[in-house]
């Protein structure tokens, strides 16, 4: 069942219930001070300290609410339109004097599904800086294209121009803008590296698209849009992450690994258009006519899940329990998010949106 509530008033209430709610973006500064505690790896020097596996048990899931499993649902085929109410309903920590770094899906540069949608990007820069932040930052790394190509594509550098914000290309990051995280307790052989800038901000907002995954990942939602974050080769460092990842018969898992490192203050889903089958650049596609928001990427991806089996997907997506993939199941014992349909509430504020949520719970199995 669905939870509905009320609209805010205005956008000043909205902004003033933001203020009121507990902050997730207290990583950042805990990160760089367990860093500093932690020395430098011996392997890639002091550019790059090792941080362990288990430095984000310290830091306590994001509660936008009661509940830390809310994910808010708006049926609509507006963009714009959707992103705001969808925040609005969530109600996600403040960011309120606060630099922000706000990390799409720029896998290529393909229209929507297969990247973000510029008018994604542009409401959230919009919401972001009158909810009061001091910097925003959009970054990202691409998978199968140039990512400056790619960014250019989706209008990033024009709307960084429009809006002040700082557009960044991680292929152009030296040797010390990477943070390496150890092996240790991961599936990856070597650990990973993960940009500095992404950690160094006060807030990190993960915005993705729904769709299939055909090349081992199964499903692109959040956990699989935190791997853009991740170096293919760091500088001095002669290691492929990327050809690893691709490679290793526990490619989900090492998805779900990387999550560990940084907890989202705010995750978006564009579920306007999705790819319900090959993805993740092109596939099968169609109107599913929705936008999500969430703190709990588990609970986010779960629900994105459940939407493409209700929409009839590949079989490996919607073959046995939603939280017995592979992606899902381990983020969940890695203390990620929600570990069940039960801890799951579905926040709308209209009719057609409470229905299409009821919908969903019947797949969310």
């Amino acid at each position: 069942m669905s939870t509905q509530r009320p609209k805010p008033e205005s956008r000043r209430d909205v902004l003033k219930y933001f203020g009121l709610l507990a902050g997730a973006a207290a990583l950042p500064a805990s990160l760089r001070a367990f860093g500093t505690q932690m020395g430098f790896s011996s392997r890639l020097g002091p550019a790059l300290s090792a941080l362990p596996m288990d430095m984000a048990e310290a830091t306590p899931l994001a509660a936008a609410s009661l509940s830390p499993h809310r994910v808010a649902l708006v049926k609509t085929t507006d963009r714009a339109a959707g992103v705001r109410q969808a925040i609005a309903l969530l109600n996600p920590p403040s960011f309120s004097g606060k630099t922000v770094f706000i990390k799409p899906n720029y896998n290529t540069g393909d229209p929507a599904p297969a990247s973000t949608d510029p008018v994604v990007l542009e409401t959230l820069v919009q919401e972001i800086q009158q909810a009061g932040a001091t910097a925003i930052t959009v970054g990202d790394r691409s998978g199968m294209a140039a990512t400056r190509a790619a960014m250019t594509q989706q209008q990033v550098f024009a709307l960084a121009e429009r809006y002040g914000f700082n557009a960044l290309v991680f292929d152009d990051l030296g040797r010390d803008d990477w943070q390496y995280f150890e092996a240790a307790g991961t599936n990856w052989s070597q650990g990973f590296a993960i940009a500095r800038p992404i950690l160094n901000a006060d807030a990190i907002v993960n915005v993705c698209c729904l769709k299939t995954h055909r090349f081992g990942g199964h499903f692109t939602l959040s956990l699989k849009n935190s791997i853009g974050m991740v170096a293919r080769r760091v500088p001095g460092d002669g290691h492929d992450y990327m050809r690893e990842l691709h490679r290793s018969a526990n490619q989900r898992l090492m998805i779900a690994e990387v999550n560990r490192a940084y907890r989202p203050a705010l995750v978006v889903v564009d579920g306007v258009d999705a790819f319900v089958g090959g993805g993740p650049e092109q596939g099968q596609k169609v109107r599913a006519g929705v936008m999500l928001a969430s703190t709990d990427r588990i609970a986010i991806d779960a629900i994105g899940i459940a939407l493409l089996r209700k929409l009839g997907t590949t079989r490996d997506v919607s073959s046995g329990s939603i939280w017995q993939q592979a992606q899902i199941r381990r983020a969940a014992d890695l203390g990620l998010g929600a570990t069940q349909p039960a801890q799951i509430e579905l926040v709308t504020a209209d009719g057609a949106s409470a229905q299409m949520a009821d919908e969903i719970r019947q797949f969310l199995t």
